[in-house]
């Protein structure tokens, strides 16, 4: 009798132990609720779990309002969308389990206003004191203390928090640490290449045709059309190379950062094969999949909208319309008459590590030959290195899809690697540097990007304060969504340009709005019954919308990573930078708009909107613009 009481208890224990009640007890759960929510909009809740084998359709997550369940998105996730908590101040969000509350997590109802603080602050104290590092300091604590709440441990907490969480989170990113990396190594192949004579080589050579102001900035505009896979790449290697050549013809750093910027990002996101266009593509296909009757390839709606962009492809049609006519306007027009007159390329407060630029450990060795090829070869395994890097990294049958699916940072990796081996090699086996020169000039070349590294950084880190706010979010909220078919492509660029401009970050722009615009055009135009293949031009002209403003909000962003690195790599005050080229910027986004844009909206060709753009900035420039005094140049042998 003892023994079968005693198995009876063994089984029971079997039993309990292995029941469901008990299994969900052991089971993690891990909800990522937002710590502070805006008011009146509603939000996302990821939920992961470990141990526990009930179906998604088990679990649920609960604000003020009725439940909502979960579903799996294309990466797998369990994401419970449009969350509603209302009632202000401190509220909770609770993760049921088959109706049972198992997990509660506190958040925070803030106006939306408050969002927008940050960013805007940032930009208007770096405008007005010219300095960016405090700049993006004030607005990261701000932005922190918005998180934590307006208490003395928020303002306290908030200010470590800077700190210890954001700028180490944006440091510790993968992608973020690649960018680093890989221009830290082009910064020291430069200097490699001017120490060995390569970069003076290529001055000689290319000085024999850009003799004059006008052919050496349309040099420089030509250099960047030709590096047209990345905006990244570009910038670095376009802004280096022809940094001596401009200095040389007194073209102020000013319009060199200009040129080198609006040949970046507007090339990068039009060119058929390059490293945002599986970005792009991917987010539009993600977006037209979830669209009930709407048809067709992503790539297809990619290439469809190309002839939209009109921010872009005037961006790139200016920079060539002003070297062209070396008229100028603006603080722009005031850079080229110092740079002209009196010889100074930067101003006289200019802010850049000019020991890392321009120091002895850069500068040619004396009696030693300067051949071009000694910079070539480098740029040459750099460009080729990227190329193939793009190549082995991608997958697909033709070579959209392979360069589109890529690994962009890794193939910069490799490359710049590549790039500075074969500078050190060069000037090592042809006896102009000793190895401690190499690596002096490499360390020299690379202390010209320290300063910009850090500014690089904490612009991420104010990226991630925005996302903490749900900057994005309360920008598409007080814009609305109840409007003319015809008017939402101009709305849409606005927005993104408003974005991007807030944020510092195009591509940030493009994942945030491209999954909510292009199924918000489809149900205006659905509305209206407008849902024809002639009445696309509204969705291709959408779809473009996004991308080009959130181009030209990248370019007049001072806390834009492209804009800091054109700043950098052109050896330039960045301030400086986004005070001359904003006011093109300005001009072309309000040609853009008002030429292009709108009246495509309304049914207006395309071709024709973009010649009517090119027209208006022609007849711009030559009753606004001035020509800079263009006095003769001595041009060394």
């Amino acid at each position: 009798m003892g023994i079968r009481n005693l198995s009876a208890l063994l089984v029971l224990a079997l039993i309990i132990g292995f029941s469901p009640s008990t299994a969900s007890a052991q089971a993690i759960y891990t909800m990522d609720s937002p710590a502070v929510y805006l008011e009146g909009l509603a939000f996302d809740v990821e939920l992961s779990v470990i141990g526990d084998t009930l179906a998604i359709g088990e679990y649920q997550v609960q604000g003020s309002g009725a439940p909502v369940g979960f579903e799996q998105d294309s990466d797998g996730k369990w994401i419970a969308s449009n969350v509603v908590v209302r009632g202000g101040g401190k509220q909770e969000v609770t993760l049921l389990r088959s109706g049972v509350s198992i997990l509660k997590q506190d958040t925070r109802e803030i106006p939306g206003w408050l969002s927008i603080i940050p960013p805007i602050l940032a930009i208007v104290v770096a405008l007005i004191f010219k300095r960016v590092i405090p700049a993006l300091f004030l607005g990261l604590w701000v932005g922190a203390v918005s998180v934590l709440g307006f208490s003395f441990q928020g303002v306290f907490m908030g200010l470590l928090n800077t700190f210890q969480h954001y700028v180490l989170q944006s440091f510790i990113d993968g992608d973020h640490a690649a960018v680093i990396l890989f221009s830290c190594m082009i910064g020291g192949m430069v200097g490699i290449i001017s120490k060995n004579g390569g970069m003076q080589g290529v001055v000689n050579l290319i000085i024999k045709w850009a003799s004059n102001t006008r052919r050496g900035q349309l040099a420089t505009g030509g250099l960047g059309l030709a590096i047209f896979f990345d905006d990244y790449a570009n910038s670095l290697v376009v802004g280096n190379t022809m940094r001596p050549v401009t200095d040389r013809l007194r073209i102020s750093r000013e319009k060199l950062a200009y040129i080198v910027d609006s040949t970046a990002a507007p090339v990068a996101c039009l060119a058929l094969v390059t490293t945002w266009i599986g970005y792009e593509v991917g987010m539009i296909g993600e977006a037209v999949n979830k669209i009930d009757g709407l048809e067709g390839s992503a790539y297809a709606f990619f290439l469809s909208s190309i002839p939209y962009s009109f921010y872009p492809l005037l961006a790139v049609f200016f920079v060539f319309l002003v070297a062209a006519t070396r008229r100028d306007f603006g603080p722009m027009y005031q850079a080229e008459v110092r740079a002209r007159t009196l010889g100074q390329v930067v101003s006289e407060t200019a802010l850049i590590d000019g020991e890392a630029v321009e120091s002895k450990e850069t500068r040619p060795v004396e009696g030693k030959p300067h051949r071009a090829i000694n910079a070539i070869i480098p740029v040459f395994v750099l460009v080729f290195g990227v190329l193939v890097g793009l190549w082995v990294t991608g997958e697909g049958d033709s070579i959209k899809d392979i360069i589109g699916s890529s690994d962009s940072f890794k193939s910069l990796m490799w490359a710049s690697l590549l790039g500075v081996l074969a500078a050190a090699v060069l000037s090592s086996a042809q006896r102009i540097l000793t190895v401690s020169e190499v690596v002096e000039s490499w360390y020299a070349g690379l202390k010209g990007m320290l300063f910009a590294m850090i500014i690089l950084q904490l612009a991420w880190a104010l990226s991630a304060i925005t996302d903490d706010l749900h900057t994005a979010s309360y920008l598409v909220s007080i814009l609305g969504d109840s409007l003319h078919p015809g008017l939402v492509p101009t709305l849409v660029f606005l927005l993104a340009a408003a974005t991007a401009f807030s944020t510092g970050s195009s591509w940030g722009t493009m994942g945030i709005l491209m999954p909510l615009v292009i199924p918000l055009t489809w149900a205006v135009m659905a509305g209206a019954g407008m849902v024809e293949a002639h009445d696309y031009h509204i969705l291709y002209s959408s779809i473009s919308a996004i991308l080009a403003g959130a181009v030209w909000g990248d370019h007049c962003s001072p806390i834009s990573d492209t804009t800091i690195l054109s700043s950098m790599a052109s050896g330039c005050d960045h301030i400086d930078h986004v005070r001359t080229q904003l006011p093109y910027a300005m001009l072309v986004g309000g040609v853009a708009v008002l030429g292009g844009t709108l009246p495509v909206g309304f049914g207006f060709p395309w071709w024709a909107s973009l010649a009517l753009g090119a027209t208006m900035l022609v007849v711009f420039l030559r009753y606004f613009g001035k020509v800079s005094d263009d006095v003769p140049v001595i041009v060394e042998p």
